[in-house]
Order: structure tokens, then C-alpha cells, then sequence
């Protein structure tokens, strides 16, 4: 009887049937600004698969990456993105496929960059922002005159504060755990990689006080020398006319 009940159902109707591309495409920008977003991923696949050839097609992939971005679905949005760049590497619109892989990556990142001092991240990398990094350096790179070529070299800016803040969170545990050749090669990546970041100061007072702790008294005065001449009014020396000792005995 079930079985045979089945049959009574009433068929599913495809309400988009008939639809032109530029219905199909229509309704899905509505659907998304209306926050529908896996509605409009549904209409903006059957646009694709009804009408591949045209330019509703081509902009209803970059579509559908935004879409799964809003949606939180942060691997198939940098396919999406990446499924594009590679199939219109000319496309006029191009330059916004690298600015939303660089946002995807940017914004699953964000959390664990501002909660650097809350967290043991000695065994972490961001790799995340360094995607991110990437995504925006090339658009900046390929596309200077884009719309959004601005905003991302501001993100650019942020990433490199953060990821330069990371190796030197990394430098000061290793520190702190008497690691000081770690140390050391944290503190070294974050100067050599991220040179105008604000936490190079930090960084080459660690480099001090590790070479000092391992007695290295000449890479120490070398750091010393570069921490004076970029940094002569630094929080980290201590000491004064009554005291003749080094600033990273004070320590």
C-alpha cells in the first residue's frame, strides 16, 4: 500500500523551468540580497548548466564563489574563485576573484591573528594569512589601477603586522622556555621577512638577550647596534647615568 501510494504523490515542479539566463540570473542576485545564498547557488548552477556559453554564465561562477563566502563555506568559495581565475584569466572581473580568495583567508584567519596573546601558537602557522598575503599581492601586483587594488594593500599592511606579531609571540615562548637558538631564528624571520612591522622592536630585544644568555657577545652587540640605530628611544633600555651596565643586564 505505501508503495503503491507513492505513485499519488504530486511530482516535484521545477519552478525555474522556462527560465532564460537572464531570469536565472535575475532571480539569484535577488536571492542574495535577500541573504538566500544557497537558493542563489542552486539558480546560479542551473544558469551555468542551461546556458554555459555567455556572459551570465561567466559571471554567475564568480557568483556562486561570493555566495558560498557569505555562506561560511570558506573551501568551496577558493574553489570557486580559483575555478575561474583559470577558466577567464582575461575576464574584466578577474581582479575581484583574487580579491575574494584574499577575503576568504583574511576573515577565517582574523580569529586566530587577534588572539595571539591568549593562545600557544609555537606549533601553529598562519597559514591562512599568508594565502591571503598572497591573494592580495597579486591582485595588487596584476591589477594596480583595481577598485579594490586600495583596500587590499590596507589588508596587506594588516597581515604583515600580524604575521610579523606572530613570529615574534613564537620568539618570546621559545624564550621564555630558555629555547634560545629558537628563539633567536623566530625573532631573525620576523626582521628579515617583515622589516617595518611594529614588532620588530621586540623582536631584536630578543635576539639581545638570547645571544647574551648564550654568550654570544658579538651577534649580541650587533643587534644591539641595529636596535639603537631603528629604535633609539626604545621602551626596552633600561638603566641610566648612575648605572654604567649594559640595558640587557637590567633585564
Amino acid at each position: 500500500m505505501l508503495l503503491g501510494g507513492c505513485g499519488l504523490l504530486p511530482e516535484q515542479v521545477d519552478e525555474t523551468a522556462g527560465w532564460n539566463a537572464q531570469k536565472l540570473y535575475s532571480e539569484a542576485k535577488a536571492s542574495m540580497s535577500e541573504g538566500g545564498y544557497e537558493r542563489a547557488v542552486t539558480l546560479f548552477e542551473k544558469l551555468e548548466a542551461r546556458y554555459p556559453y555567455g556572459r551570465f554564465a561567466q559571471q554567475a561562477q564568480l557568483e556562486v564563489a561570493y555566495a558560498y563566502y557569505k555562506q561560511g563555506e570558506q573551501a568551496l568559495a577558493l574553489a570557486a574563485a580559483d575555478r575561474f581565475i583559470k577558466l577567464h584569466p582575461n575576464h574584466p572581473n578577474v581582479d575581484y576573484a583574487y580579491y575574494l580568495k584574499g577575503l576568504v583567508n583574511f576573515n577565517e584567519d582574523l580569529g586566530l591573528l587577534a588572539g595571539l596573546s591568549r593562545q600557544d601558537l609555537s606549533e601553529r602557522d598562519p597559514k591562512g594569512a599568508r594565502e591571503a598575503f598572497d591573494s592580495f599581492r597579486e591582485l595588487v601586483e596584476r591589477f594596480p589601477e583595481s577598485r579594490y587594488a586600495d583596500d587590499s594593500r590596507a589588508r596587506m599592511q594588516y597581515l604583515i603586522n600580524s604575521l610579523a606579531s606572530h613570529e615574534v609571540h613564537v620568539s618570546r615562548y621559545y624564550y621564555n622556555r630558555g629555547a634560545y637558538v629558537a628563539s633567536i631564528n623566530r625573532a631573525q624571520t620576523a626582521v628579515n621577512n617583515f622589516p617595518q612591522a611594529p614588532a620588530i622592536e621586540e623582536a631584536l630585544f630578543l635576539m639581545v638577550m638570547s645571544y647574551d644568555k648564550l654568550g654570544m657577545a658579538q651577534l649580541r652587540d650587533d643587534a644591539d647596534r641595529v636596535m639603537r640605530k631603528n629604535f633609539p628611544d626604545s621602551v626596552y633600555f633600561r638603566g641610566g647615568p648612575e648605572d654604567d651596565r649594559p640595558w640587557w643586564q637590567l633585564w
